[in-house]
């Protein structure tokens, strides 16, 4: 940014040079803005990629055009192009743009959506990119998306000198017609109006086609970020704890959808929007209407340019007092939809359940409260927004006779022509909707600030979930330990902060089977889940082996959506392991009637029993040989003797493995070496101690 701010301010002086001796007040504005260019973009470093991106844009065109529209002063322009040369009303606009970025950096809600928005355009990541003629090739990612930004920030400001240039048709044009003309009415429809009509059409269609690929190359860069940030290290089930995101998958699937969107559409349309205020204001303030402040002699020129400002203005302010409260309504109908949909699926997931239970009515009832929270609101969000489009509904239909009213008088009498009322006429549409696109966009805006607002606490919720495990308190793994699992001086909380399992010098390595046993409540699970490194709450550490591979069967286990050879196989990748391998573990499990459904596409967490669910979780086991095989009551939906045989398999088959089991039935202790006991402490936790059992055959 600091050589691209010092050729600005090399340029700057050079026009304040040119304007001082020449006496044009339009060159000196050009040089004093530049110098207020150069600041600014000297300053930029230390704001967000993004914005960078724009500044750069904007002080790469006004050595361009200032360079041009000096050219042109001192008559190096070439004459066949005069008619093209650049005003210096140019350079100065894209200057003024750039120093607009610099102050609105400063802004929180510009802030937070330019630090979401910047890591797509410094990603590191290669794309194969396919651009005519030139073929396929390998490209950065990041770099691909300046280009394209770039590229579409360059045409939508083509776009608006194609505007400005047909706005001038329209004065020719119809003074053709009111002089009858017939040569300038032909000339100006065929070479004027023809020519520059299929340019807009044909930069709208290329810019709909650069818009497409930059969004869902950024949606899919972004999604995946957010997923993997979300899915790492157990950060989604810390989240899930903690409570502090509801629904994440609607802020990965719908809000990062909106967010990029209405980002692109903001940036984009509001800088469209800018340059054609500026440019068209031009046009308002030098038509030839001034008006006499009345009982004094002071003439106000450009009267139609202040009677615009001063419309748009006030209508703004009302706008913004009537649609204030859409925010908080938009962001609490998101939630409450994203909380209806939950409870859809869930229910769907607990089908079974619910149906065994008879559980219809209550689920009915539970689910038409969640829908009348949905309604409550959606009438709150429906008069609001009410109230806000019958306000801009009629400031929509005022405007197409509002200009008309202005300068009819002067029009009669004679001042002005009709192609000038008709030119002015269509420059009074530009710059008011230039300046109406707040109002216009006030619901727009609303929804914006809401999935903005939702990405935010989301990013926050993955910081504060990750740094529970970074930070010095809470449950960390010790990957540097020796050759056995151990927790020592560690104290595991609830989430609220109440501490429920005490652990001092507990080794579970001495033996190769260990049962760990106690009532409901006291703490085993949660034990079994710090040392896994998903539990955050509490504080000490866990010593696993180094380069030991854990696996956890919990009693319900995770299947997947898909086929049944990708639930067999996770969480490794569905070809890992060959047919052979998959259907001898599926057979020694007592599950070799599937073998011939692997490739069946089905939800197979619904179509399997609860046993088939555990003994397929084994059948994993079996693929993965684990060093450390950790089991929350992983055989309670087995009959007992079944699940001796699945111990008796583990023994046989992986004895290596060191068991460590969460159980209640009494034949599970002869199946373990030692038992470790949940023991009540005085202060109502609990604490693990070992006392050696000796094996016990079954049988």
């Amino acid at each position: 940014m600091r050589p691209l701010s010092l050729g600005v301010a090399v340029l700057a002086a050079l026009a304040l040079i040119l304007g001082q001796q020449t006496g044009n007040a339009g060159t000196i504005g050009m040089g004093v803005v530049g110098l207020f260019l150069a600041v600014a973009l000297f300053r930029s470093t230390g704001i967000a990629y993004f914005l960078k991106i724009f500044s750069s844009i904007f002080g790469t065109e006004y050595i361009l055009f200032g360079a041009g529209a000096m050219l042109a002063q001192i008559g190096y322009w070439p004459a066949s192009w005069q008619a093209a040369a650049l005003p210096t009303s140019l350079p100065t606009t894209v200057a003024v743009f750039g120093i607009l970025i610099y102050l609105i950096s400063f802004i929180p809600v510009v802030q937070r959506i330019a630090r979401i928005s910047s890591p797509y355009f410094l990603s590191e990541a290669r794309t194969t990119a396919h651009l005519w003629p030139f073929g396929r090739y390998s490209v950065r990612l990041g770099h691909m998306a300046v280009a394209l930004i770039v590229f579409l920030v360059v045409l939508n400001q083509a776009q608006v000198g194609v505007s400005l240039r047909l706005n001038f048709f329209y004065r020719d044009f119809y003074n053709a017609l009111q002089e009858k003309n017939a040569d300038a009415f032909w000339y100006q429809l065929i070479f004027v109006f023809c020519v520059w009509a299929a340019i807009s059409a044909i930069s709208n269609l290329v810019e709909i086609v650069g818009q497409s690929v930059l969004l869902i190359r950024w949606r899919e860069w972004m999604a995946a970020e957010y997923n993997r940030r979300w899915l790492s290290n157990g950060t989604h089930y810390r989240i899930s704890l903690a409570g502090t995101a509801d629904n994440p998958d609607q802020r990965i699937a719908e809000d990062t959808r909106a967010f990029l969107n209405q980002t692109y559409s903001f940036s984009l349309t509001m800088l469209t929007q800018v340059s054609t205020l500026v440019s068209f204001s031009i046009i308002l303030w030098t038509i030839p209407v001034a008006i006499t402040v009345p009982g004094t002699n002071l003439v106000i020129p450009g009267f139609i340019f202040w009677a615009t400002l001063i419309y748009a203005a006030v209508a703004t302010w009302i706008t913004h007092l009537i649609g204030k409260p859409l925010i908080a309504l938009d962001f609490e109908q998101e939630r409450r939809e994203a909380n209806f949909r939950f409870s859809l699926a869930r229910l769907r997931e607990y089908s079974e359940q619910i149906a065994l239970m008879n559980g219809e009515y209550a689920e009915r009832q539970h689910l038409a409260r969640s829908f009348s929270a949905i309604v409550a609101n959606f009438f709150d969000l429906m008069w609001r927004k009410l109230k806000l489009t019958t306000f801009t509904l009629a400031y929509n239909q005022a405007n197409v006779v509002i200009p008309f009213v202005l300068l009819a008088p002067y029009y009669f009498a004679g001042a002005i022509t009709f192609g000038v009322l008709n030119q002015v006429s269509s420059a009074f549409g530009r710059v008011e909707t230039a300046m109406s696109f707040f109002i216009n966009s006030y619901q727009s805006i609303a929804s914006y600030l809401a999935s903005i607002n939702r990405l935010t606490t989301f990013e926050a919720a993955i910081a504060q979930a990750q740094a529970a495990d970074a930070g010095d308190k809470g449950i960390h793994q010790d990957k540097a330990g020796g050759a056995s699992v151990e927790v020592d001086d560690a104290v595991l909380t609830l989430p609220n902060g109440r501490p429920i399992v005490r652990v001092n010098g507990l080794d579970l390595g001495a033996h190769r089977r260990t049962l760990v046993v106690g009532p409901s409540g006291s703490g085993k699970s949660t034990l079994f889940r710090a040392i896994a490194g998903i539990w955050p709450f509490g504080e000490g550490k866990v010593g696993i082996p180094e380069g030991a591979e854990i696996m956890l069967l919990p009693q319900r286990p995770y299947l997947p959506q898909g086929s049944l050879r990708a639930a067999i196989a996770y969480p490794s990748e569905e070809h890992v392991y060959s047919d052979a391998q998959i259907a001898s573990a599926m057979a020694k499990v007592n599950l070799g009637h599937l073998a011939e459904r692997l490739d069946e596409v089905d939800l197979w967490g619904q179509r399997l029993s609860g046993g088939e669910q555990q003994r397929l979780a084994f059948a994993r086991a079996l693929l993965a040989k684990p060093d450390w095989l950790f089991l929350d009551e992983a055989t309670a939906s087995l009959d007992e003797k079944l699940e001796g045989e699945i111990y008796a398999l583990i023994d046989e088959e992986l004895p290596e493995t060191k068991i460590v089991s969460i159980g209640h039935r009494s034949t599970l202790r002869t199946m373990h070496d030692t038992v470790v006991m949940m023991a009540p402490n005085e202060d109502g936790t609990y604490s693990p101690t070992a006392e050696k059992r000796e094996m016990v055959e079954p049988g």
